[in-house]
């Protein structure tokens, strides 16, 4: 088994080697979807590529939204900044690319939610 930063540093890599941003279609909105786990609800949100929205006790900003040409296999990929405002205080809890294909190993790792990416539109 690899160790969960070996697993981030590897699929950056990747992409890097695989150019990723060379291809890719830039999308304006990046779907996203919130798991409460103390209410087991999941909720969705559509959010602008350059703007931050308030979400339970969360603050997510999308800074890029990418997807694969029709011609490759389908993957969507977001870069955002995710904030905390539980107790009053904003903490940034993750900053980086989340992948639609891999939410397990680009995941938001918080004791309350789960954080992914549906896709890029």
């Amino acid at each position: 088994m690899i160790p969960g930063n070996l697993n981030k540093i590897i699929i950056i890599l990747f992409l890097i080697n695989t150019s990723v941003f060379g291809n890719q279609i830039e999308k304006k909105t990046a779907h996203m979807k919130l798991l409460n786990k103390t209410t087991n609800k999941v909720s969705e949100n559509f959010i602008l590529v350059n703007n931050k929205i308030n979400w339970e006790t969360l603050v997510i900003e999308i800074i890029s939204c990418f997807s694969n040409p029709p011609d490759e296999l389908p993957e969507d990929y977001v870069l955002l900044d995710v904030y905390d405002q539980l107790n009053n205080k904003e903490e940034n809890i993750y900053k980086g690319w989340m992948i639609s294909s891999t939410p397990d190993v680009t995941s938001l790792e918080h004791p309350v939610y789960d954080l992914w990416l549906e896709d890029c539109k």
